[in-house]
C-alpha cells in the first residue's frame, strides 16, 4: 500500500475523528467521510476539500483503507458489517483500521468477519486526547496481522507520533485498557493530593511546580493539575466516555481473572461525578467529589 495518494474512507467525525481525517487529507490522500450527522460530514468536506458520503458503504466504495472512530461496540458492528456497512462495498485486499475504543472480543469478531471477505482488520485505539488529534501527536496501539499493519503504519503516522503493533487481533484494545487503568488511578491520586494540599493551606500552584520536578511528575500532574486547582473541567476526555472504557476494562478483568480493586473503586467515583451533572466534564473532575 503506497504511503501517499490513497483512497481512504473515514467513518466518524467527532472531536477525535474530524482532525484525524483532516491530517490524512492534508497528507495528500483522497479522503471520503461519513458521519451520522450529514451536516458535520458536509462541513468537514468543505473545510478540507474532501468528499462526504451518505453511508459507510458509499464512503468505502473504491477505498483501499477505511478508518473508524465511532462510539461503542455496536456502532462498529453496524458501520463494518451492517446492511450499509463498509464490507458491503470494500474489495478484497483492503484494510479496516478501527480507532474506536471497544472490547477485545469485538475486535476479534470484526477481524474474523472482515477476513471472510479478504479484508484485513486492525484494532487501533488511540491515546492523546483531542489535543493529540488536533496536533497529529496521538499514540496508536494496534492488534492484528503483521503484514496488514506494515501496509498502513506509515499512513497512520499522519496523525500519530507512535504507531505500534502489540500482537494479534484484540491486543490493541487490551493495551488501551492498560492505559485507562493507569489513568484512572493517577487521576484519583492527583485529586486526593490536591484536595489534601488545599485543605492544609498550601500554595498549591507552587507545590505542583516543586513536585513536578521529582518522582511525582506525570502528564496528568503537568496538564491537569493546574486546571483542577482552577476548578475547570469543560474540556478533554469526558467522564461518560471514561466510564464506558472502564466498563470494558472491568468486563475483561472478569473474563481473565484480574483483580482491579482501585479501578473498580474509581469507576464508582466517576458514577458519583455523573450524578453531580458532570458526565461531559473532563476526567480530572474527580476532585469535585472531594470539595
Amino acid at each position: 500500500m503506497s504511503p501517499s495518494n490513497l483512497n481512504i474512507a473515514f467513518i466518524g467525525l467527532g472531536a477525535m475523528g474530524g482532525p484525524m481525517a483532516g491530517h490524512l487529507q492534508a497528507a495528500g490522500h483522497r479522503v471520503t467521510v461519513f458521519n451520522r450527522s450529514a451536516a458535520k460530514a458536509q462541513g468537514w468536506a468543505q473545510a478540507h476539500r474532501g468528499q462526504a458520503a451518505a453511508s459507510p458503504q458509499a464512503a468505502a466504495q473504491g477505498a483501499q483503507l477505511v478508518c473508524l472512530c465511532v462510539g461503542r461496540d455496536d456502532d462498529v458492528r453496524e458501520v463494518v458489517a451492517g446492511p450499509q456497512g463498509v464490507l458491503a462495498s470494500l474489495a478484497a485486499g483492503s484494510v479496516v483500521v478501527d480507532h474506536t475504543t471497544t472490547s477485545a472480543t469485538l475486535a476479534r469478531e470484526m477481524a474474523q468477519r472482515c477476513a471472510e471477505q479478504g479484508v484485513a482488520f486492525i484494532d487501533a485505539p488511540v491515546s492523546g486526547g483531542e489535543v493529540g488529534a488536533q496536533k497529529g501527536q496521538l499514540t496508536v496501539m494496534c492488534g492484528g496481522d503483521a503484514a496488514a499493519f506494515a501496509r498502513v503504519e506509515s499512513v497512520l503516522r499522519a496523525y500519530a507520533k507512535a504507531v505500534t503493533l502489540l500482537g494479534e487481533s484484540g491486543a490493541g484494545q487490551l493495551a488501551k485498557m492498560v492505559n485507562q487503568i493507569c489513568i484512572a488511578g493517577l487521576v484519583q491520586g492527583l485529586a486526593e493530593a490536591l484536595a489534601f494540599g488545599q485543605r492544609a493551606g498550601l500554595d498549591m500552584p507552587t507545590v505542583l511546580k516543586v513536585i513536578g520536578g521529582g518522582a511525582a511528575q506525570s502528564w496528568q500532574l503537568d496538564q491537569r493539575g493546574p486546571t483542577m486547582l482552577e476548578d475547570r473541567f469543560d474540556f478533554g476526555f469526558a467522564v461518560d466516555w471514561m466510564r464506558k472504557d472502564l466498563g470494558l476494562v472491568l468486563d475483561e478483568a472478569r473474563r481473565n481473572g484480574s483483580s482491579l480493586p482501585v479501578t473498580a473503586l474509581v469507576d464508582q467515583f466517576y458514577a458519583e461525578v455523573q450524578k453531580l451533572g458532570g458526565g461531559r466534564w473532563d476526567t480530572s473532575s474527580l476532585i469535585r467529589r472531594l470539595k
